[in-house]
């Protein structure tokens, strides 16, 4: 058994907080302002310690009610959209994919009108974030897409998806008449993302360069980076997936692309659960993704030999 509060307390204590007026939340839920008030006695007596400032026409969360109210919008947001896609017609199959957040702005978004072009049944809901998703954890999720390293549980397959090209890349106008590409490169401001697992240590090392003694430009993401490196900000060590948008329109170029050598690793990995393989969505998905990162395969997808992270 679930060791958890009312559900019926926690609604009232969620309208409560988020309209700030027990008479407002009583109104919503049908409810009279007496029976709110009393629900969220019992709560506070259950967590033992007050949730709400009472004010003379109004009423305030305390830090305890604030973080309780953040949490609970999160809960019942995933709760209403289990509930909506039961509703769902039978035919219609929703997959939810989350995915760091480059990949799939610049990569995977662009790329998913064909999939449901051919799987018009398929609905995807996609979210995002840095942080790398425990599938044993997010039942919420079907699917997950990690950049740089991803849980590694038992229980989960990870397939790394292709190795990325890492290589310098800026703007056309900053290179304008450049003489020497490796001289050049020790004069321009250099951009990198802090979660790219490749830094400009290891491009310099593998290139067997001096390692610029100077501070460079650092973003959260590798799409500000890339950006940057677009606006003529300087030089951007990234993978030419993320950037494949940019190079096709001219706004970057490879620097030294026939005198350097790029990185070539996975960074990406997509993770799904050993027992969920043989499920139609999944499949669909995962062959659709890795034929679109031109993954060599042979037959059909083979998920039964579980990969690991190199």
């Amino acid at each position: 058994m679930r060791k958890l509060p009312s559900l019926n307390r926690l609604r009232a204590f969620e309208a409560a907080a988020r309209l700030e007026s027990f008479t407002l939340a009583a109104r919503e839920l049908h409810l009279t302002a007496s029976a709110i008030s009393h629900q969220i006695k019992d709560l506070e007596q259950e967590f033992g310690r007050p949730l709400f400032v009472r004010q003379s026409r109004s009423v305030k969360p305390t830090l305890e009610g604030q973080r309780l109210h953040q949490s609970l919008v999160r809960i019942f947001d995933a709760l209403e959209a289990a509930c909506a896609e039961v509703a769902q017609p039978v035919l219609e199959q929703v997959l939810a994919v989350h995915c760091a957040p480059t990949l799939a702005v610049k990569w995977l978004a662009p790329r998913l009108a064909t999939l449901i072009a051919r799987h018009p049944d398929l609905k995807i809901r996609l979210t995002t974030g840095a942080e790398p998703v425990d599938l044993t954890q997010s039942r919420e999720v079907d699917l997950a897409i990690g950049y740089g390293f991803v849980h590694d549980r038992p229980g989960v397959t990870v397939i790394p998806l292709g190795d990325e090209r890492i290589v310098p890349l800026v703007s056309p106008r900053l290179i304008e008449g450049a003489g020497d590409i490796a001289c050049l490169l020790q004069s321009l401001p250099l951009i990198e993302s802090q979660l790219n697992p490749v830094s400009w240590q290891h491009w310099f090392v593998q290139n067997r360069l001096p390692i610029p003694p100077r501070p460079g430009l650092s973003f959260d993401r590798a799409a500000l980076a890339i950006s940057a490196a677009a606006d003529g900000m300087g030089v951007a060590l990234e993978s030419t997936r993320l950037a494949e948008r940019e190079l096709d329109r001219g706004e970057l170029v490879i620097l030294g692309e026939a005198v350097f050598d790029p990185i070539c690793r996975p960074t990406h990995f997509l993770c799904l659960r050993d027992n969920e393989r043989n499920v139609e969505k999944i499949r669909t998905f995962v062959d659709w993704l890795l034929s679109e990162v031109e993954t060599p395969k042979t037959g059909t997808l083979d998920l039964n030999a579980r990969k690991r992270i190199p």
